[in-house]
């Protein structure tokens, strides 16, 4: 008998375990991301609008429309349609198409989808996150944005690679990401597309930065204009925003004596350094090698990728676009956002 009932604890014992384990492995993070990718998510407000032409109606004639059981997987695909905000809830058990669904799906001027497309993706929680903190740059490698949203988005371990698949072929489908040189890179759209306000990033981002009265943060560029003018027009503006005090070596510290021993000092004594690339800059790389043997963050800025030497590539760069007529605002925000996050 106490052999049986020793047996019997241990199976229960064991039974605790495996759930604690299981519990382990998805614990740390919360899946709020939709479950869908951006064009799977067109599904069920498509066939609302062929067959119900775009009217209200309930899930369960929803369901029909889309030729599919109504159920737990079904109500999921409702799920990720609200998170990306193609359809809206008007009352207790029933769907509606949203404007942002109905440009999505009917545009009526040359663009319209796209710019539907993209609003989407910015609504989406914890894809519009992993968004915006990447745009402008090249998505790191495998293992280190694996690494970054499970510590960083807090996505559970188990869902990392769901979530990837769901994020890139969502940014895909809104022209939001392009391959260069066999990296993805994510293209910035958030002047032209309205989506989470550039001090709510942020104070989002400056929560937990402790910046003290005299922090500096030391910019290695060219002197000479065009790149030499970006001092005043981009980089002086962002610094102040991230709410340090911009130094460059040949206004601020250049004088009497070595100058570098003043370089050396300016870069020693600054808590966080901009790197300006293009043009490859020998004085540049030359005082970024100095800021890498101090162990200095470093936000590196170029305007394109033949700028980045290759035993840079696998650190985060912004890449900014001078086409674009947004460039100078968009470099601004995130040289900023990435000084405080640095």
């Amino acid at each position: 008998m106490a052999s049986k009932k020793t047996a019997t604890t241990g199976a229960k014992g064991r039974k605790r375990a495996r759930k604690s384990a299981a519990k382990k492995a998805t614990s740390g993070g919360n899946a709020s991301y939709p479950r869908h990718n951006l064009t799977k998510s067109l599904r069920i407000p498509e066939a609302i609008l062929v067959q119900n032409a775009g009217r209200d109606c309930t899930e369960q004639e929803a369901a029909g429309f889309v030729g599919v059981g109504y159920g737990g997987p079904f109500r999921l695909e409702i799920s990720s349609c609200l998170k990306y905000g193609l359809m809206d809830r008007p009352s207790a058990g029933k769907v509606s198409i949203t404007d942002l669904g109905r440009r999505a799906l009917r545009p009526q001027n040359p663009g319209d989808d796209v710019r539907a497309l993209q609003q989407a993706v910015l609504n989406a929680p914890q894809i519009s996150d992993v968004y915006e903190h990447y745009r402008g740059e090249n998505l790191p490698d495998r293992k280190f944005f694996e690494n970054a949203l499970e510590d960083k988005f807090k996505v559970p371990a188990d869902k990392i690679s769901d979530f990837i698949g769901i994020f890139e072929q969502s940014l895909e489908a809104a022209k939001l990401i392009q391959k260069v040189d066999n990296r993805i890179r994510v293209i910035d759209v958030t002047e032209a597309v309205p989506g989470q306000p550039e001090e709510q990033r942020l104070k989002k981002i400056s929560k937990d930065v402790k910046v003290a009265s005299g922090d500096s943060c030391f910019v290695m560029m060219p002197f000479a204009d065009p790149i030499g003018s970006y001092y005043e027009k981009i980089y002086e503006p962002a610094i102040k925003k991230a709410g340090l005090e911009p130094v460059r070596a040949d206004n601020d510290i250049f004088g009497t004596g070595k100058i570098m021993d003043q370089i050396w000092s300016g870069i020693n004594a600054a808590r966080v350094l901009v790197a300006e690339l293009t043009s490859r800059n020998p004085n540049v790389f030359y005082e970024l090698g100095l800021a890498h043997a101090l162990q200095k963050p470093v936000v590196l800025v170029a305007g394109a990728e033949e700028d980045v030497p290759f035993d840079l590539k696998h650190i985060r760069v912004i890449y900014y676009n001078m086409t674009d007529p947004f460039w100078g605002q968009k470099l601004v925000d995130k040289v900023s956002e990435n000084i405080l996050s640095a």
